[in-house]
């Protein structure tokens, strides 16, 4: 049987707080079981899932999002390279959608920052009577083409 890491351990090797170990407990994305005396103890896949987890939401994704995906592989044994394969395959089109609306915003608030927004007709922020409502909430010139921005 290989040995179980303990919540300290898990922690100093994921970099990640205990604190949010038991909150990612809390919400299904991790599981640990228990020792007679209440401890957690974690296997070493745990470790996977962390990385995981925290590179989804480097690139903001939430953790909902996250859930979904981790509920995808199975329980029974640990996850193999194609199973991780599979699951970012199906956040590729988020992510170029993401890219592509960080590019747009950081493109056009160039331009507003570089000019001063001494152009209201040009903006792309500017909402002249408020016609882009129609649109949706938010700035949606800036939204990335795959969310119908314009």
């Amino acid at each position: 049987m290989p040995k179980l890491l303990t919540i300290g351990e898990v922690a100093h090797r994921s970099g990640v707080a205990q604190t949010a170990l038991r909150f990612y407990e809390d919400r299904g994305l991790i599981s640990a079981t228990r020792t007679s005396g209440n401890q957690r103890r974690y296997e070493r896949g745990v470790l996977r899932r962390l990385a995981f987890i925290r590179a989804a939401q480097r690139v903001g994704l939430s953790l909902e999002q996250v859930a979904e995906a981790l509920a995808t592989l199975p329980q029974d044994h640990a996850p193999t390279k194609a199973d991780w394969e599979r699951l970012s395959r199906r956040w590729r089109d988020e992510l170029d959608a993401r890219i592509d609306g960080l590019q747009r915003l950081r493109d056009r608030l160039t331009g507003c920052i570089g000019c001063g927004c001494l152009s209201l007709r040009t903006c792309a922020l500017h909402n002249t009577d408020d016609r882009m409502a129609e649109f949706g909430p938010g700035a949606p010139r800036l939204r990335p083409d795959a969310d119908g921005g314009l």
